[in-house]
């Protein structure tokens, strides 16, 4: 994220002195920073003390190049360009028809778990 073109500063939420959401990062761009707490939800079946079992598939892809004021297409951009093969799909909320108002991604893993990025 720190060599993406546009990008200035990176951090995670903790660095940046946020102590009310455990994770997360900032990105800033220009004179905008932005912060996004990030959560995740196990796949089914799965539970916390239960041993990792990555399952990969074909790479999820970008869509676009995004503008470096567009934060949430520049963190679908890096994920994207870090072509997981754990990586089913990312979704971004911005695009969906019932959540223009709201900025973040869904990260879909192969093997059914989430990953929640949200903007704060």
């Amino acid at each position: 994220m720190r060599n993406t073109p546009g990008v200035t500063h990176v951090s995670t939420l903790a660095e940046a002195g946020d102590t009310k959401h455990p994770g997360g990062l900032t990105i800033t761009t220009g004179p905008v920073t932005t912060r996004w707490q990030i959560t995740g939800q196990l796949a089914p079946g799965e539970k916390h003390n239960d041993p990792e079992f990555p399952v990969e598939g074909e790479a999820f892809h970008a869509w676009t190049d995004p503008e470096s004021s567009d934060h949430e297409g520049l963190l679908a951009m890096v994920l994207a360009q870090a072509k997981s093969p754990e990586i089913h799909d990312v979704e971004r909320w911005s695009t969906r028809a019932e959540g223009k108002s709201k900025q973040g991604l869904t990260i879909i893993f192969h093997n059914g778990a989430r990953v929640f990025v949200r903007k704060l």
